[in-house]
């Protein structure tokens, strides 16, 4: 029986066509997988079969009486589609905020749609509606997805990946005919990846009809079918199978051409021999200790990579050196050779020095804004709005960076009109604009395809190709950190447990 259909769609986002004349059927126990590089229109074709967009042109079909919102669930990869959780990620440093914790609710109340009032502190003292979902159920979905122990944990506490398994398990809570996933993986530790490629093969299992946007490289077992979509337009529909023989001997990918890089010359600041200098570094959210203890050294020059489980508390370390975090004030470090609040390390002093990206930066960060304002945010730490005047020479330089990361055909584009792939590169481009002498990249490839990683990945070799810069990358693929790292540091239940 066929589940959805697709006949001549097309699709307008904005001014521009996205999907153009996709014909495409869904039958009863198919499970399909859309890949495509980035901006080909996988998130949109998501889109429009959960009925979030509207289709310019042609028929979409469902084999279902009961209203689109009762029987398919959308997991995007932002937090926008859920309301609690959208409201309640409203900037970027709240997580690291204790008080929002205390303040935030619990993972379990989000799941069961029992929430407290806001400013309400003793949850016994308010009257709770009658969850819609009974104990088993929220026992077996959060054991499905390895969440049982973060149930009482206020939300806004977890981390990227952590997240995303509660979203979706608040989705199976629905009990929906179709799931539709946009890049699920992203973000996800090799345990987690693990965890959610055996809960989809349940799920398969049970009649849910999956529908997942990922990469090449992530196509669960329980796939049955390909799409593959480029520039819009549907280039192959073939089983796993045919693809994985179409395939199989495909392990290289085209490598970028930087025969034309940026001049980048030296990082502008040099006054400092240890980028940063942390001891015993402590920080606790109630009674929940995220880091133990931390001693970590980094000198002028040297390039790390940061390893870790989902919540192993890699983000709350960065927050540290990004004066992002309030109980900074409360430890012991030196950033740039400058003792914790002593003169010249003021928030903006230490910010100027860093560049950043990271997963919570592209959820928080402003969409009405266009590409260009969006690079050039990085001159002044700003998220998108800055009120300085550019000089000719910072003009040229977003022109020159976005060029570089072959960004610059969308400088005139609002960032919301982007993908997430093209998002990500236009934030590595604000990273990279003011020239830091650290670098800090967080997970800096989601949301990339297999081309734009290695392109990625050879853009750090080359701005890391001066002993001035000192990089810190993070990523749970061993194949995603550049060549440049020579160091590592990993954490578990926040502390170290290798280094060197």
């Amino acid at each position: 029986m066929t589940q959805l259909s697709l006949e001549n769609i097309f699709v307008k986002k904005y001014d521009t066509t996205v999907l153009t004349d996709l014909n495409w059927k869904i039958e009863g126990g198919e499970h399909w997988a859309i890949i495509g590089p980035n901006g080909s229109g996988k998130t949109t074709l998501l889109d429009i079969i959960a009925g979030k967009w509207p289709v310019s042109k042609g028929k979409l079909s469902y084999a279902f009486d009961q209203p689109v919102r009762e029987i398919i669930e959308f997991v995007p990869n932002d937090y926008s589609f859920n309301r609690i959780v959208s409201a309640g990620a409203e900037y970027y440093q709240q997580r690291f905020h204790a008080y929002e914790a205390e303040r935030a609710p619990s993972v379990r109340a989000i799941l069961t749609d029992q929430l407290k009032p806001v400013g309400t502190v003793n949850e016994n003292s308010v009257h709770l509606a009658p969850s819609k979902v009974n104990g088993e159920q929220l026992k077996k979905v959060s054991e499905l997805l390895s969440i049982s122990h973060l149930l009482d944990h206020p939300f806004v506490t977890l981390s990227n990946g952590e997240t995303r398994r509660m979203l979706l398990a608040k989705s199976l809570l629905k009990h929906p005919k179709i799931l539709l996933l946009d890049h699920p993986f992203s973000g996800l530790d090799v345990h987690s990846r693990e965890v959610l490629r055996n809960a989809l093969t349940e799920l398969a299992e049970t009649g849910v009809t999956i529908i997942i946007a990922t990469t090449a490289t992530e196509i669960p077992p329980c796939v049955t079918n390909i799409l593959e979509l480029n520039h819009g337009r549907i280039e192959k529909l073939i089983s796993v199978d045919e693809y994985k023989i179409m395939n199989h001997d495909v392990d290289t990918f085209p490598k970028p051409d930087l025969q034309k890089p940026v001049n980048f010359g030296e990082p502008n600041f040099k006054d400092f021999e240890v980028a940063f200098d942390l001891r015993n570094i402590r920080v606790t959210y109630g009674e929940d200790p995220i880091l133990k203890g931390i001693n970590w050294k980094i000198n002028k020059g040297e390039k790390w990579a940061l390893s870790g489980a989902n919540g192993s508390g890699k983000s709350t370390l960065l927050s540290i050196i990004t004066a992002d975090n309030p109980q900074r004030f409360a430890n012991d470090y030196d950033l740039f050779d400058k003792k914790r609040g002593g003169i010249g390390a003021s928030i903006w002093d230490i910010k100027q020095k860093i560049g950043h990206v990271s997963p919570e930066l592209h959820l928080y960060f402003p969409k009405n804004t266009n590409v260009f304002k969006t690079v050039a945010s990085g001159f002044f730490d700003a998220t998108g709005i800055f009120f300085k005047k550019l000089t000719e020479i910072q003009i040229e330089r977003v022109h020159e960076v976005a060029e570089f990361l072959h960004v610059h055909s969308l400088i005139e584009k609002d960032f919301s009109q982007l993908s997430k792939g093209e998002q990500r590169l236009v934030l590595l481009a604000r990273a990279l604009v003011k020239n830091p002498p650290l670098l800090i990249l967080d997970e800096p490839c989601q949301g990339l395809d297999t081309i734009s990683i290695e392109y990625f990945k050879s853009v750090v070799n080359a701005i890391s190709d001066t002993p001035e810069r000192t990089l810190i990358y993070v990523s749970h693929y061993l194949n995603e950190i550049p060549s440049c790292v020579t160091k590592f540091l990993k954490l578990e239940k926040g502390e170290v447990v290798e280094a060197g």
